[in-house]
């Protein structure tokens, strides 16, 4: 069975298409990869309830009114959530921000809607596909208050390194729907990314580091300890923070 048909067999009243923009865009190189794992019942519950309010697909149809969608407050994007315990945590800690956390991962768009009622968070949608697409054709420019990659996919090999979401064209789109003053906040425990990233952020000319010095940063206080990044510290990994400022025009 395809994932197009185990998604409107799952969510017959609507739901988290398998690939909202379909065709309608180029094809390109993808930084992510859909993950198929199985969705709890748990889960597909809170999708069905939850997503007409609170999700949206990423189709590319329409530029989204964020002052209808947050009252006016600033907002952030979030790509990239896993399970979404770190995204929650966040918007609980910053009710006067909103947050759009966006990922192809089904059963943690059903997490984070699942932890999103419990806290009962009203500054938090989900959005369903490819975050290029939601930058490119649904947020108008300047925007944002903020953009976070946290513990993004790093390819690890020589050949697909093409595929890693920090690169040049991805900062080139990134600065014009940043706000002047948004911060962009990376974060990964892969040493080499780390170090790419370090160094096409640095030398584009829209970021200016916010670390003293240069270099890497210190964990801000607001992004939480994730359960992942406390496994690979048990594990001796090194996890690296960047958080570059959007330079004013």
């Amino acid at each position: 069975m395809s994932q197009s048909q185990t998604s409107s067999r799952m969510f017959p009243d609507g739901g988290p298409a398998a690939d909202p923009a379909g065709d309608r865009f180029e094809r390109r190189i993808r930084s992510f990869q859909p993950r198929r794992s199985r969705v709890t019942a748990g889960q597909a519950d809170a999708i069905r309830r939850l997503w007409p309010a609170w999700g949206f697909d990423v189709d590319g149809r329409r530029v989204l009114d964020l002052d209808a969608m947050f009252g006016g407050a600033p907002v952030v994007l979030e790509i990239g959530f896993g399970m979404g315990e770190t995204t929650a945590r966040m918007a609980e800690a910053e009710p006067e921000t909103g947050l759009i956390a966006v990922d192809v991962h089904t059963p943690g768009q059903g997490n984070l809607l699942a932890l999103a009622e419990r806290a009962g968070l009203t500054n938090l949608r989900v959005a369903n596909g490819d975050a290029v697409i939601l930058l490119r054709e649904m947020l108008p420019p300047r925007s944002l208050a903020g953009i976070r990659v946290y513990f993004p996919d790093p390819w690890p090999k020589k050949r697909h390194h093409k595929r890693r979401l920090v690169q040049p064209a991805f900062l080139d789109l990134a600065a014009t729907r940043m706000a002047p003053g948004a911060v962009l906040h990376c974060a990964t425990d892969w040493e080499p990314y780390a170090e790419q990233m370090l160094d096409v952020l640095t030398a584009h000319p829209a970021f200016e580091n916010t670390a003293p010095g240069g270099g890497f940063a210190e964990r801000p206080a607001f992004r939480p300890l994730t359960r992942f990044e406390g496994q690979g510290l048990d594990k001796g990994h090194v996890v690296r923070d960047l958080l570059f400022c959007r330079s004013g025009d």
